[in-house]
Formats: C-alpha cells, structure tokens, sequence
C-alpha cells in the first residue's frame, strides 16, 4: 500500500496562514479525529535541539507548534509537550525557542523528558532495549513535529531522526558511542520508531537549515509544512525538495526493511499542493551516501584519519564556550581543553574520535564544519 503526504505551501509564519495550513494538511489525512487514539492524552514533540531563537530555524517555529496545539485542543485532546534538547534543561530551551510561551498560554503541561525508563524492544532490528524519556511511556498519542534541516551525521534530520530527542539527554551520547558509525545508529533511529510508533508526523518548512546543519546552517525559505503517518515517505519528500537521492539518507533504507514506512517515489502519494513547484535545486546539502568513506576494521587509525571525514574547529568564530567540550561521548574525550587551562581554544584529539560529529552538531557558533582529508576527496572521488 502506499503512503500518503500532505504537501502544503506556507509562505510565512504569519499565524492565521499557518494554522490555516495546518488544518488543511491534518484533513487530507483523513482529519484531526484519526489522530486521537488511545484516548485524548495527546504528546507533542517538537525539535528543541537547542535554546535558540526562532529565527535561526534550529528548532520547530512557535507558531506552527501553536497551530497544531489549538487544532488538537479544539478537538478536545488534553495537551502535553517536551523534547530532550542535546545541551541544557529541555524547559530552558523551550523557553528560549519560543514553545514555552505558547504551551503557558494555552495550558500545555510539560512533560517528563529527563527521567529515563527502561523498554524491553524484542522486534527491534539491534536496540532491544532502549532508554527513553518517561514522557514517551505513558501509552500518549504521539505527534512528532520535527524541522527541515540538513545533518552532518545522517545527511537530513527529519521525521525520523526528531525521535532521538525522546532519548534524555544525558544518554544521548552512550548511544553515538556504542553506534559510531552512520548505518548502526541510523538503525537505531528506526528502533525508536518501530516501540514509538507516533502517529503523525509534522514537519515545519516554512524557513529550513541548509548548510552545516543541524545547528550551524543557514536559514533558507522553502515555504513548505509536511504531513504524513509514515516518517520514512516524509523524509523522502523533504529529499525530493532538495533535490537529494533518499538513498543518500542511511535511515531511510533501513525504515524500509524494518517495514517502518516507505521512501521509493513510486509507493508514495502527495496530496495538496505541487511538490515539482517548491523543489529547490540550490538548497545546499550534501548529495552524497553518508557512508561512502567505508575504512575497513583492520586500518590503523592514523590511515582512517587519512582517509574519513573530520569535524574541524574554525578558530576565527570558535567563543571558547566548551560546549564540543562537554558533548563529546568519548573517554578520553576527543574535543577537549587543551590541558586543563580552559582559557585555550579546545582541540579535537582524531585519534579518540568516532565521528560521532555531536561537536558539530551542538556547536552554537557556527565553528565547526566536517571536512573530507585530501586522500578521502581522492580515493573516493568526492
């Protein structure tokens, strides 16, 4: 069978177009009664990856989170929210984002995203058992509203990827760690999804991330919000958008064979509005299969640096903030003060990293950037 996506255009977060846009996206997929299973306790789970301004199109804009909110409420659904965002207090960036506002306004409690439970996943394709916030286990309709952004890691960070966040921060890392490499962790991320099972999916558009995302782009307007009950055909239309390949994205293949959702063109179904019309050629991303720098176990790790891509710290925009410092997963951790004088630019130590790129990621300075070595751009011919 295939999937369906809503395909809205959105030219602006002015409030009545967005909610107007809303409503009409939640009725080509059969309307807001469909999503109010399980009773009326509804989770919304916006990307709050960080504290930041609206305006740096880092997190899901406040206004299209409200337009869902009051469509929900309007339905009669009893509200709760939250994300585990990667650095600070998840009621301190929602604060900072602009969501917190809203959720007083309109009388949605937060939800519990820092304490972890324990989840036995007996038909998870690797992650068996996983950590989640306790927020995610109390049998709520889960409504994912994620962002359109690019990532260094898996080359999107969309409807799929927006579940990470129901992993508490804190333990965020044990899993880069323990999954360093795009295709383990991507199938993790699948993982996440198969025990969650949310079901909606939003994606915000309207201003996306291109560039070194997910935190350290650019905004761009793309003038789109994305709905669907299948993340994986979501996330391939934000592919086809930007005119990427989605097998370019490792989680999307895998959704698939975890029978998760559908990303092939031809077992998807838009509705709405003209997909051909919005798609932007010029969006800057990265068009190439995240795992195309395979090094075999056997190289030393001075030939893997040679070879893999790197994050690397602009010393011109780094502020010395520490927070590669303190996001680094590893022991000894790769990105580090030099010595134990804090008052140094920290420095990334190759030989400790995975790649895990959650430096880059978190980097609120715009200061690190993933580079391919020399003998990479050539042996792969990037």
């Amino acid at each position: 069978m295939n999937s369906k996506v809503a395909v809205i255009k959105c030219d602006s977060y002015e409030y009545r177009e967005v909610k107007a846009s809303v409503k009409r996206g939640i009725d080509l997929l059969g309307g807001i009664s469909s999503f109010l299973k399980k009773g009326k306790e509804v989770l919304l789970k916006p990307n709050l990856l960080a504290g930041d301004s609206p305006e740096k199109a880092v997190t899901t804009h406040p206004a299209v989170f409200k337009a869902v909110a009051e469509v929900f409420k309007e339905a009669g659904a009893h509200l709760f929210y939250g994300d585990s965002p990667g650095v600070s207090k998840p009621e301190r960036a929602a604060r900072k984002a602009g969501i917190k506002e809203v959720a007083d306004e309109l009388s949605i409690r937060h939800a519990d995203f820092q304490t972890p439970v324990k989840v036995s996943h007996p038909d998870a394709l690797l992650a068996k058992q996983l950590n989640l916030a306790a927020a995610v286990t109390k049998g709520r309709n889960l409504i994912s509203i994620s962002k359109m952004k690019t990532h260094g890691f898996t080359r999107i960070t969309g409807a799929v990827k927006n579940q990470f966040g129901c992993i508490p921060g804190f333990i965020k890392g044990e899993y880069h760690v323990k999954m360093p490499d795009s295709h383990k962790f991507s199938t993790v991320l699948v993982d996440i999804n198969t025990y969650l099972k949310p079901g909606l999916f939003i994606m915000d558009g309207i201003t996306a991330m291109e560039g070194n995302g997910p935190r350290g782009g650019s905004p761009i307007d793309m003038k789109v919000l994305l709905f669907s009950t299948d993340p994986a055909a979501l996330d391939s239309i934000f592919c086809k958008l930007i005119d990427m390949n989605p097998e370019f994205v490792p989680y999307l293949i895998i959704a698939e064979q975890a029978r998760l959702g559908n990303y092939r063109y031809e077992q998807i179904d838009t509705v709405g509005d003209d997909v051909e019309k919005l798609i932007n050629k010029d969006f800057k991303a990265v068009r190439k299969p995240a795992d195309r720098f395979p090094t075999p176990f056997y190289f030393p790790t001075f030939l893997k640096n040679l070879i893999s891509p790197k994050p690397v710290i602009h010393y011109d925009l780094c502020t010395k903030c520490g927070s590669c410092v303190l996001q680094c997963p590893v022991t000894p951790k790769a990105a580090d003060w030099s010595g134990e004088n804090t008052d140094r630019r920290p420095k990334i130590n190759y030989k400790n990293c995975i790649r895990c790129y959650c430096c880059q990621e978190i980097c609120p300075h715009r200061a690190i950037t993933i580079k391919v070595p020399l003998l990479g751009k050539i042996i792969y011919r990037n």
